[in-house]
């Protein structure tokens, strides 16, 4: 049977793992709520106690498979139901709190932040504790790094190397070694994070907003999340402040590898990526036809035009969702490239979600080398990736898992319409979720939220998240009868 050749033990012992460092992150959002006098500080207290004794207990009944590599049935489980568990315990600051006390909004509200989704069913941000807030934030700056990631990069004190583990985790389509050591990856990464954090965090400060809301916005940046303290998210800030949000978006949808590079003096290789070359072409090139469309159409100032145009672009192919517009107010034209963006994606090996800009530059390359091929049936040729031609099982893999993408977002969308979502709900709320962006289209835009749908679509949505945020491969093969097999 399937679970004779399945360590559970060892699984059970990575989440015991991740559960204890969520408690960690709970008990600083604790502190939040006794520094601010707080009355939710007791019910922030039990959400921590709960999660800790859970991963504590978990922790001491496996601490003996503490040893033991995770083979990759066991890697991709962990994976999956890490998230999970995740999302799972961090509704209980909400529901412990009284905050949010019905488990299907609290579960949604949890699963986004941890998805760096960013999409919300609270109706008044601004009524809710600093602690929450903080914890809203929080969420979204964890599952930005990837607890995973964080766990490997303490494993030289756990005396678990966990090397499968990351590979199942990470999101890098065609893979560019920067470095071989997966713990250098991941420390480095870790640094390169938190110094983003910090960074944006000051500018924000610097120019004018208060110290607790340039932190809460800076966690949600650099995740490429989207949870605002503020009901209007950034559009009641600073035009100075919207451009320092912009730029750290931005970076934030950057292949990670690629700032390795640029602080080791190696910024010329940079420009050699091609990903990043068609990142910025996109995102330049939309917001150049959006401030024209804003500008006459609109009626507005040109650097009003420009400064929106720039920050929605950024934040919706990043997949951050902050907003300082209601594009469901511009012209159709202005919402087509909207929904555009939606589907293209960050970079990969980014905080961001969506199908990833490298998978559609491969599959724009497949495109042009088939015509070719038609034209020169004699002609050798191939797919090219940065110089390096591609085999071609992955360019079937990565044109399979477009196509696969797209059928779960129809999928998705038939799912929400039978359920009784109308058609424009239905497609902004799959595409948004499992994309991580935040604000969708219909009745759940950049100035709404998700409060008002149906708890089975709440349910479905949590899944389309964690769906997303994986990248669909590791969740769904866990249902397959040869995953269980092999």
């Amino acid at each position: 049977m399937f679970w004779k050749n399945t360590n559970f033990a060892l699984i059970l012992h990575y989440i015991s793992l991740i559960l204890l460092f969520e408690s960690l992150f709970m008990l600083s959002a604790a502190a939040i709520a006794a520094g601010y006098r707080e009355s939710v500080l007791s019910g922030m207290l039990g959400a921590v106690a709960v999660t800790f004794s859970v991963g504590l207990l978990f922790y001491f009944l496996t601490r003996k498979f503490r040893n033991q590599e995770p083979g990759r049935r066991e890697s991709l489980l962990i994976v999956s139901a890490g998230w999970f568990s995740l999302g799972f315990f961090g509704t209980l600051p909400y529901l412990l709190t009284g905050t949010i006390p019905h488990f299907a909004n609290a579960l949604f509200e949890s699963v986004s932040g941890f998805s760096t989704t960013g999409s919300s069913i609270l109706t008044d941000v601004e009524a809710m504790p600093k602690s929450i807030l903080f914890w809203r934030s929080e969420t979204h700056w964890i599952g930005g790094i990837g607890i995973i990631v964080m766990v490997i990069a303490i494993m030289p004190f756990l005396k678990v190397s966990g090397i499968q583990l990351f590979g199942s985790e990470a999101s890098i389509v065609v893979e560019e070694r920067i470095v071989p050591k997966m713990r250098y990856v991941a420390r480095n990464f870790g640094i390169l994070y938190v110094g983003f954090t910090v960074a944006q965090t000051l500018l924000m400060w610097i120019a004018g907003m208060p110290l607790f809301d340039s932190v809460c916005h800076s966690f949600g940046t650099v995740a490429t999340g989207g949870f605002s303290t503020q009901n209007d998210s950034i559009a009641g800030y600073s035009p100075v402040i919207q451009y320092i949000v912009t730029f750290f978006m931005l970076i934030a949808g950057m292949n990670f590898s690629l700032h390795f590079l640029l602080f080791t003096g190696r910024g010329r290789q940079m420009w050699k990526n091609e990903e990043w070359r068609f990142y910025l072409i996109i995102i330049f090139g939309v917001v150049a036809l959006l401030t024209v469309t804003l500008f006459r159409k609109m009626d507005m100032p040109l650097e009003a035009a420009f400064r929106d145009a720039f920050f929605q672009v950024v934040t919706i192919i990043t997949a951050t969702g902050f907003a300082t517009d209601d594009y469901l107010l511009w012209p159709i034209y202005g919402q087509l490239l909207i929904a555009m963006l939606m589907l293209i994606g960050a970079s990969a090996g980014s905080t961001g979600g969506g199908v990833k800009v490298i998978r559609h530059l491969v599959a724009l390359k497949k495109i042009r080398h088939s015509f070719r091929r038609l034209i020169y049936p004699n002609a050798v040729s191939h797919v090219r990736y940065n110089g390096r031609v591609l085999e071609a099982e992955q360019v079937s893999g990565i044109i399979g898992f477009i196509i696969f993408y797209y059928l779960i977002l129809v999928g998705g969308i038939l799912f929400l319409m039978a359920v009784g979502l109308d058609a424009a709900t239905s497609f902004g709320s799959v595409a948004t979720t499992m994309a991580g962006i935040g604000p969708g289209f219909g009745t759940v835009g950049p100035v709404s939220n998700f409060a008002h749908l149906p708890d089975v679509a709440k349910y479905f949505l949590c899944l389309t998240m964690i769906l997303g945020r994986l990248e669909i491969y590791p969740v769904v093969i866990l249902f397959t009868p040869w995953f269980w097999k092999a």
